[in-house]
């Protein structure tokens, strides 16, 4: 055991030093190894330097983390336009300069289809069917994005514990699966859920039993939806079988797909 430790040491040290090896007749152990001392060699020295680097990168986290903190609290309209605006926009600009295909083509049909659902809830006047389907719209990102988070943190969690030894599956796969899965849940679920706070907004300025000011433009019937206008058929939620109404202490009354 001594003598072949002793062999493959002088084997490494030949191959780091010996810049004209062929990789192509090395084993994939052997490539692995002469990177990684040919790294320790490149940075050998500059342990100051990249404490420097760490102590600068956690300060810059912080001043960034405060003055986030601030913004958002002091002006938080202007902060959730531009975080929403950022977060939509640099990673599809990333991603086309990658080559991320997968990500740019789902990306591109969820913001067709959000902007389709949002010039809809921006109409003026606005269709009384147009709060369901605001609502059916980013529910269905909600659950889809809830959904993918939970099976992604499943599966990590199971290539953690060497679940995937048990279908003789290397690591990696499942692992990159896990971690695309809760990335696409958490991108799409905060994505989705910023987009629909803002058209909330500016469709109950636009449906007319709320202004800004205060003033309704129109007057409320009992037993009527307060956002499409439509009759309230069912008044008991215990009778209900795909949609439930809910009643706010001012007695107004509303679908369960409308808010």
């Amino acid at each position: 055991m001594d003598w072949e430790h002793h062999e493959k040491h002088m084997r490494d040290e030949e191959l780091q030093f010996n810049e004209t090896v062929d990789f192509s007749k090395l084993s994939d152990e052997e490539k692995w190894r002469i990177v990684h001392k040919r790294i320790h060699e490149k940075h050998k020295g500059h342990e100051n330097m990249h404490a420097l680097m760490i102590l600068i990168l956690i300060a810059s986290v912080l001043v960034a983390q405060v003055v986030l903190v601030e913004w958002k609290k002091r002006h938080y309209r202007s902060y959730q336009k531009v975080s929403l605006l950022g977060m939509w926009i640099i990673p599809i600009l990333v991603s086309v300069h990658h080559g991320w295909w997968r990500f740019v083509i789902i990306w591109s049909v969820f913001t067709i289809l959000t902007c389709i659902v949002m010039s809809k809830a921006l109409q003026k006047p606005i269709s009384g069917t147009t709060p369901r389907l605001v609502y059916k719209w980013f529910y269905l990102i909600y659950m889809l994005s809830y959904g993918l988070g939970i099976f992604g943190y499943v599966i990590m969690m199971m290539t953690l514990l060497g679940v995937n030894l048990i279908f003789k599956s290397k690591a990696q796969p499942w692992f990159d699966l896990g971690l695309i899965s809760l990335f696409y849940g958490l991108y799409y679920g905060v994505l989705g859920r910023d987009v629909a706070e803002i058209i909330t907004d500016k469709m109950a300025a636009t449906i007319g039993y709320y202004t800004t000011t205060g003033v309704p433009v129109r007057q409320l019937e009992p037993h009527i939806c307060a956002v499409c206008g439509n009759r309230i058929l069912i008044q008991d939620n215990s009778e209900a079988i795909v949609e439930k109404t809910f009643k706010l202490a001012c007695g107004h009354t509303f679908h369960e797909f409308c808010i």
